[in-house]
Parts: C-alpha cells; sequence; structure tokens
C-alpha cells in the first residue's frame, strides 16, 4: 500500500508512548527481489530477512522508480512486521516496507546507515 502525504500538514495527533510501542518497526535485509507485474501499480516482490526470531517475510513494494530491481539484494530496510498479512493480487504481503516520498512523490527505503542485525527493533 502506497500512501500519499502533503509533506506541509501538520503533525499527527499526539499518542502515548505505549501506541508507538505497539508498532513493531524491524530491520531486515533483502535476500530476493522479483518483478511483480500482475500489480495494479509498479511494484516489487522482496523477501527480507528479519533473523532467526521472525524468519524471512515476503512484502509488495511501490519503490520502482527510486529503488531498480537489481540493486536490491543484499540491502537493509526498516519494515513493519505486526500487521496482518494483507492479500495483493496473487501474492500475500507479510511486512509493510517502510519509506518516504521524494520531492516526486516516489518512495525512498528507509534504510540503516551502517549494517546492523537482522531483527533489530526500532527504538
Amino acid at each position: 500500500m502506497h500512501v500519499t502525504h502533503d509533506p506541509g500538514a501538520a503533525a499527527s495527533p499526539v499518542i502515548d508512548f505505549n501506541a508507538f510501542l505497539a508498532v513493531d518497526i524491524r530491520v531486515g535485509t533483502i535476500v530476493d527481489a522479483k518483478p511483480f507485474p500482475e500489480a495494479r501499480k509498479p511494484a516489487w516482490r522482496l523477501w527480507i530477512d528479519f533473523g532467526p526470531a521472525i524468519g524471512v517475510r515476503k512484502s509488495s513494494a511501490q519503490i520502482t522508480e527510486n529503488h531498480p530491481l537489481e540493486t536490491l539484494v543484499g540491502q537493509q530496510v526498516a519494515a513493519v512486521v505486526n500487521f496482518p498479512p494483507r492479500q495483493i493480487g496473487p501474492v500475500v504481503s507479510e511486512v509493510l516496507t517502510l519509506g518516504f516520498p521524494d520531492a516526486h512523490g516516489k518512495v525512498v527505503l528507509i534504510q540503516p546507515g551502517k549494517p546492523v542485525p537482522n531483527g533489530g527493533r526500532l527504538f
């Protein structure tokens, strides 16, 4: 799912820390990436390794404009790992891969500045 957002919009309403902790954002390494021609909007199918506790999970990501397919394997990314799976055409997306929009509204992946262990949680 790709959500657009006005960068000039005000901040969302205040939440408490426990609400933040309910969203489990982890880092993982892309171990495989394939085209997803059945998607309504251009997307890649990703297999992301989140370490031994979570394992490899699948994601559909609308990142084709800023992330060529051949550059993805080996990159670390951030994803929400505790949303329910979502059926996207013939694919079940198990995690929500995270990114920010560039100046043209195209997704740029959130990635750590240096390698970190797979499965590490954002805090």
